[in-house]
């Protein structure tokens, strides 16, 4: 018996003639995420990807982290055997003993891939399970709601044998949507925004704005977690860290009130754009959601944005923040996020920010302000 992993694709099946360098990208990143848990042997076959370990290899932690992958639409661990009903009785008898012993009713669904196969999906189904039903007389048959489930795949190189397949991460293989620049200020949304940008195949490179001494190093810290946690799903990513206070003392000073937090924002898009291009990313992503705030209504966005030439997408520009929090929960962000560590964006919010500002207020009021310079001098002191 050979233990394994059967990865199914998603929606690279429907790339024809693309496949190829989708399949390409994403045993790539399989292979690169399991490099932590032993040596494998890793190839794809009629839309799956196979994962065999080579000598000794932590199962449990590969499989674990086979769910975050993007671009696998399931995952199972499974038995392989010769194609032959007898060895294939034997796997599934000895390989799910416990679950079909924990177990009050069951069923068997087989797929023949192979169609030289001389029994059909139905005739190795009804087989198997008879004799199964033989071997465990507690069982009994469910066709419509088993507690249990036997799948058996007849494939070219074997037979599979295993129980029912998890979730996997959906999507698209990072990498192969291009390189974006991701905003993430350290809050629930845009760790939220990064990894659904990463689940249509981007890959991602994470800035942060920060304004020392307004700001602490724990909010750094937090930042610099929130990227580790990420890195699950998106794959390795270097947050740049912004300095922000200069420019943000800056608009205080010559600005109005009303208008600090889209000037902010403004001058937070000008920096993003010139990482963008100086990293070869295509866009700018970030945490927008319509009218959870003052500064993201549809006037305040149009404003903010207007500075820019690249597109700038916001993922979760329509969601319930319900939605947003249910997102964060599972991918894990969500405790770090609450962290009750302000970032810059929160440490200078006016009073009565403008919530319709128009464009020619903004361009009257940066007037005073050296706006090539500031930009300038928060790149060049990156971190």
């Amino acid at each position: 018996m050979n233990d394994i992993i059967l990865m199914k694709q998603g929606e690279i099946i429907l790339k024809g003639q693309n496949k190829r360098e989708f399949e390409r990208k994403l045993i790539s990143n399989i292979k690169r995420s399991f490099e932590p848990f032993g040596k494998f042997n890793i190839y794809s076959l009629q839309s799956t990807i196979y994962v065999e370990p080579i000598g000794n290899c932590d199962m449990e932690s590969t499989l674990e982290v086979a769910q975050t992958i993007f671009g696998v639409l399931s995952v199972t661990r499974a038995a392989a055997c010769k194609k032959d009903k007898d060895e294939i009785l034997k796997i599934a008898e000895k390989y799910l003993e416990g679950e079909l012993n924990n177990a009050k009713t069951f069923k068997v669904e087989s797929k023949r891939a192979d169609k030289r196969f001389p029994m059909s999906s139905i005739e190795l189904s009804q087989f198997i399970g008879g004799e199964l039903h033989n071997k465990y007389p507690h069982l009994k048959p469910d066709m419509y709601n088993p507690e249990f489930t036997v799948h058996i795949e007849v494939r070219d190189l074997a037979a599979y044998i295993h129980g029912p397949a998890l979730a996997g991460a959906g999507g698209l293989p990072v990498g192969t949507g291009g390189k974006m620049i991701t905003l993430l200020s350290g809050g629930i949304d845009s760790p939220v925004a990064s990894y659904m940008m990463a689940k249509r195949g981007v890959q991602l490179i994470p800035v942060h704005f920060y304004s020392f001494p307004y700001t602490s190093v724990q909010a750094k810290e937090k930042v610099e977690t929130l990227t580790k946690d990420l890195q699950k799903y998106c794959g390795r990513m270097r947050v740049i860290m912004i300095p922000f206070t200069h420019i943000q003392e800056e608009i205080r000073k010559k600005c109005p009130e009303g208008l600090l937090t889209v000037i902010m924002r403004r001058f937070m898009m000008r920096i993003a754009e010139q990482l963008a291009n100086h990293h070869g990313c295509s866009a700018l992503v970030t945490g927008d959601n319509l009218g959870q705030v003052a500064s993201q209504t549809a006037e305040a966005l149009s404003v903010s944005e207007e500075c820019v030439k690249l597109p700038v997408f916001r993922p979760l520009i329509a969601f319930d923040k319900k939605e947003i929090v249910d997102i964060a929960r599972k991918i894990n962000t969500f405790d770090t996020s609450i962290q009750p560590f302000e970032d810059c964006c929160t440490v200078f919010t006016p009073q009565k920010p403008r919530t319709k500002p128009k464009l020619y207020e903004v361009l009257n009021a940066e007037v005073d302000l050296d706006i090539d310079g500031l930009v300038a001098e928060a790149i060049e002191l990156r971190e």
